[in-house]
């Protein structure tokens, strides 16, 4: 097989895309594909044709029309969700947000014919009120490094050209052609990157295990199974530059002496699929990947896995038995991956994160990567910013990054249950989802790093970081993770199975009322003994949003049992429901309206609740138009 001219489809696909006037970029992440992004790209499609000028969606190579080029593209997630649906339009770096369809004829008019900027689809910050015009000077953007997910929303995640001509491909060519696997993995090595999926192992040392064993057939894996509530880096890697991905995973192959691979992705991501598929179709097509990859002499294969969207898949064992055809529950370990893994061979598993850095790393060099981050965490990290802040949507910044630099200036600050931001709302973040901890105010001038983070009982886990403002129950916090893991345990060993489900009942018992202290010295217990005794790393880490909130949070835990009272009465059980006497003019709507017959009293006479019939359902809270309800807010 000839190699592949990658510097000659790069100049080609520049010379094409030199002619263009102007392009519009419609973000088609899942989120903003979920907020009417299509619909959106239709109407400027259809608008386009309106004005006259001449549209196109794929890049022409042969071009022989004299009217203004427009080029429509969809891309990967652009990370500012909140937002959404997202037009940028480039060269000027023009971003509307919150785009409508009948936005479409005025965007073409006004900003495409006549170079006029629409203030009123801009983005307004929410604290100064000031319009930014695009990701050069929104705060969003501008306060972050975005190295791994800088492309995404620049190229066609669905045109191999566009990523060839970004520099796509060019380090996994040099990683077949001029670097042995002993350089790429020592190149690894001193470029300090640690594994983005949760444990923080060395990349490089990693490789270099797998690299050493001696097997004629092993196996590279991409673990694209990303189940954290909250968390959705991998899936927009996937779905905005999969190529980039594919890239990573060659070099990886390349280092340990694979000639397959395989990327586990789980089928709730339809659009990550599709892309991945299409991306090693076309990677296939154009000779980047199959035999002779780049003359080189070696063949690389890479297959798509849908798994089924258990979260302990997420585990290497588990997911490995997965591709396997086996029911995916962990195994004890030892022996690892990289001596015995997929199939009974060698296999070095990343996560997304860490595979798309890597192509980065060999094009720039270790020095360069690792001057961002900290002593013992380098580079960047993507982030799911969500929950009760202004901005949500997905981060990358440098390890040592602060919190507050992410929830007030990237995150432009908490916002109460209403949406508004709030300067005396924050209360605490969770970090690292269900295997991760909690943060509070004393930690948010702490600098984000592997170390720091395991010093204070978190971890950085995916990149999960779910903001939690002051009318949050952190008992009900912990309870809504303990939940989902507790239903994602795979019930292989007993801690986890049984200790998980123990821990959720007590957490029921405080959050309804029954608990009492010897209750909570049992969690605690219960907790410490999953952690400890478990067989994989769900498992150990299933009690941690438990333990960090009762070490963070311990009155509010001590409020339900002693007091029966939930601090911030978001607990039903707990809450106390009265009648207003000042205020109740027995209007008699609320008798009416109550579903168990909880309330008495004669018309224009003030009415009582039945505490032991009452079942705070809220009805007549909201029925009251005079503010006599009591205990609710």
């Amino acid at each position: 097989m000839t190699s592949i001219d990658l510097k000659g489809i790069a100049q080609a696909y520049n010379s094409a895309a030199s002619k263009v006037y102007k392009r519009i970029v419609v973000c088609a992440g899942t989120g903003c594909m979920a907020n009417g992004a299509l619909p959106v790209f239709n109407a400027l499609k259809a608008a386009v044709e309106k004005a006259g000028m001449r549209e196109f969606v794929e890049l022409e190579f042969d071009v022989h029309d004299d009217r203004k080029v427009i080029q429509l593209t969809g891309s990967g997630c652009q990370g500012f969700c909140a937002q959404g649906p997202l037009v940028n339009i480039l060269p000027e770096e023009t971003m509307y947000v919150k785009v409508k369809p009948e936005d479409a004829e005025r965007i073409i008019n006004q900003t495409i014919v006549n170079n006029e900027v629409i203030e009123e689809l801009l983005y307004k910050n929410p604290v100064t009120g000031e319009r930014n015009r695009g990701q050069l000077d929104i705060p969003f953007y501008k306060l972050q490094n975005r190295l791994v997910l800088g492309e995404c929303g620049h190229v066609d995640p669905e045109d191999i050209r566009e990523y060839i001509a970004h520099g796509g491909y060019l380090a996994a060519q040099k990683a077949f052609t001029e670097m042995t696997d002993v350089e790429i993995c020592d190149t690894i090595v001193v470029s300090g990157l640690r594994g983005r999926g949760g444990g923080g192992f060395p990349t490089g040392r990693k490789w270099h295990l797998t690299r050493v064993e001696q097997s004629e057939k092993k196996y590279v894996i991409c673990n694209g199974d990303e189940g954290d509530p909250g968390a959705f880096m991998d899936r927009s890697l996937m779905e905005g530059n999969p190529h980039r991905v594919l890239e990573g995973m060659m070099i990886a192959a390349r280092a340990i002496g694979a000639d397959e691979g395989y990327v586990y992705v789980r089928l709730e991501y339809p659009l990550a699929v599709k892309r991945m598929r299409k991306a090693i179709e076309d990677a296939l097509d154009a000779g980047v990947l199959g035999d002779n990859v780049f003359g080189s002499g070696h063949s690389m294969y890479i297959h798509i896995m849908e798994g089924a969207g258990a979260f302990v898949c997420g585990e290497e064992t588990a997911l490995m038995a997965s591709i396997e055809g086996k029911r995916g529950m962990p195994m004890p370990k030892p022996p690892f991956p990289a001596q015995k893994g997929l199939f009974g061979k060698p296999t070095v598993i990343n996560n997304v994160e860490t595979l798309a850095a890597v192509p980065l790393i060999i094009r720039h060099g270790a020095s360069w990567f690792n001057k961002y981050g900290t002593a013992n965490s380098k580079g960047t990290k993507t982030f799911a910013l969500t929950g009760h802040v202004a901005n949500t949507g997905l981060i990358e910044v440098p390890f040592g990054t602060t919190l507050r630099e992410i929830v007030y200036n990237i995150g432009g600050g908490v916002t109460d249950n209403e949406g508004h931001v709030t300067h005396e709302g924050f209360k605490a973040v969770q970090i690292g989802g269900p295997s991760g901890g909690c943060l509070t105010e004393d930690d948010l001038d702490l600098p984000l790093d592997y170390d720091n983070l395991t010093a204070i009982g978190a971890m950085v886990g995916s990149g999960g970081l779910v903001v939690m403002n002051k009318q949050s129950c952190m008992v009900q916090i912990a309870r809504f993770f303990m939940n989902f893991t507790q239903n994602e345990s795979c019930g292989k060993c007993v801690p986890c199975r049984e200790g998980t489900k123990q821990m959720l009942a007590l957490l029921d018992d405080i959050i309804e009322g029954r608990a009492t202290e010897e209750t909570f010295e049992v969690l605690e217990e219960v907790g410490k003994v999953v952690k400890l005794a478990s067989l994989c790393g769900l498992g150990k880490t299933a009690p941690s949003p438990v333990l960090s909130t009762i070490l963070k949070f311990k009155d509010e835990y001590l409020a339900h049992i002693r007091d029966k009272r939930c601090p911030t009465n978001n607990c039903k059980a707990l809450r106390s429901i009265s009648i207003d006497p000042e205020k109740c003019i027995g209007c008699t709507a609320c008798a009416r309206k109550c579903p168990v017959k909880a309330i008495s009293g004669d018309k224009k006479q003030v009415h009582v609740i039945d505490p032991e019939v009452c079942t705070k359902c809220g009805v007549c809270f909201e029925v009251c138009k005079f503010d006599a309800v009591v205990g609710f807010n």
